[in-house]
């Protein structure tokens, strides 16, 4: 297989690479967690967290081998997925080839495998954010057992690969597609909290050693093979997450050379190839939910900077000569807060609301690596987000 060539390394002065152990904010979690009693919707949060962690205790979780539809290698291991866009031709007896539907998620997907990651991701996070917000060890035990199940039990695991993900009926021949990356974005969040069960008694060595050894295979497969190759090289949100996916198991797997030499080349590979002088993203704005996936991948570029900044880079500040930057990203968008949807100029066919809330959230995480006042007074004007909604632990002031 090839192996990806990352562009020429980018120095910024702004750069001193210092790596910490840990990639997730721990100083606004270590700071809720002080606080939480005085901290906005702080009780309310973590009771709301609690309840949901108790409900984690009793979700069984489905192991990527246990299925009927089994990927065309044969091996149960490897994970299946669908696109969530394709969709049977109605003017085909059989459906085939699938036909695209942008925006629109074909109900056919939770037969394969991606629901059991997305409960997967969503348990260990919950369990993993219980467990530091109350010490309970009850929480990292169950955590613990879906992690073993999951990534190191051998009749059970999953193989560290995306080779089938997000197929297409009729199109690819049974094989994944690079889009298929995205499924995995999840373990970004993901390893953060298993970093925070490390902590536990529950949590051995040979356990650590054994989930940080299948992050670094499945990075080592991220950077050689096809598929990884084609993800690296999409324009869109698609090589951004792929990007901070590779940057964030490069540092929880210990192999903090690779984690480098992404956040260096990430402004002049990604942000500045992607957003436009004017802050607008081009390749998000044609989408069927525009309004969704520029925060989306605004999303992405701050999940970047998080990982960054732990590391002793500031990416959020990176600026090309002609003013591409996160900043201007987020300035893009920032007029449509509060806005009826029609004042939007492009489609957005679903979820205006939701996604409004999405930005009041990106403001508030933007005020975290640069004070904004403005944006401090659009969140507390616009936001409508329920007092018992984690983000309130996660983004604490």
């Amino acid at each position: 297989m090839k192996k990806i060539i990352l562009p020429a390394i980018l120095f910024f002065s702004f750069i001193s690479i210092s790596f910490s152990q840990r990639s997730i904010p721990m100083d606004q979690l270590t700071y809720a967690k002080k606080n939480i009693h005085s901290i906005p919707n702080g009780n309310e949060a973590l009771k709301s967290l609690i309840k949901e962690a108790d409900k984690a205790l009793t979700i069984e979780i489905t192991p990527v081998t246990e299925k009927s539809i089994i990927a065309a290698s044969g091996d149960k291991h490897d994970y299946v997925s669908m696109g969530p866009y394709w969709w049977p031709d109605p003017n085909k007896p059989d459906g085939l080839p699938y036909i695209r539907r942008d925006g629109e998620r074909n109900p056919e997907i939770y037969k394969l495998d991606r629901y059991k990651l997305d409960k997967l991701f969503k348990n260990i996070v919950t369990l993993g954010y219980a467990y530091f917000f109350t010490g309970e060890e009850k929480y990292a035990e169950k955590a613990v057992g879906d992690i073993r199940l999951w990534f190191l039990d051998e009749d059970t695991k999953m193989n560290p690969n995306m080779n089938f993900g997000q197929m297409v009926p009729g199109h690819t021949g049974g094989k994944g597609r690079a889009e298929g990356m995205i499924d995995t974005y999840g373990f970004v969040r993901m390893v953060d909290c298993i970093t925070l069960l490390s902590s536990s008694n529950s949590f051995t060595k040979k356990d650590m050693e054994g989930i940080k050894k299948w992050f670094s295979d499945f990075l080592d497969w991220m950077l050689t093979s096809e598929i990884g190759q084609d993800e690296y090289n999409a324009k869109n949100n698609h090589g951004m997450a792929f990007d901070v996916q590779a940057t964030a198991y490069a540092l929880f797997s210990g192999r903090n050379d690779i984690a480098s030499r992404f956040i260096k080349e990430f402004p002049e590979n990604r942000i500045f190839k992607q957003v436009e002088p004017d802050g607008s993203q081009p390749l998000e704005l044609v989408r069927t939910i525009a309004f969704h996936y520029t925060l989306f991948n605004i999303a992405h570029m701050m999940d970047m900077s998080e990982l960054a900044k732990y590391t002793g880079v500031d990416l959020f500040s990176a600026t090309s000569p002609d003013g591409r930057s996160i900043s201007k990203a987020i300035e893009f968008i920032k007029p449509y807060l509060g806005q009826p949807q029609s004042a939007f100029p492009y489609k957005q066919i679903k979820e205006w609301d939701e996604n409004q809330q999405k930005l009041c959230w990106i403001l508030r995480r933007a005020t975290f690596f640069k004070p904004n006042q403005e944006y401090d007074k659009l969140f507390g004007k616009y936001n409508q987000t329920s007092r018992s909604d984690r983000q309130w632990l996660l983004y604490a002031k």
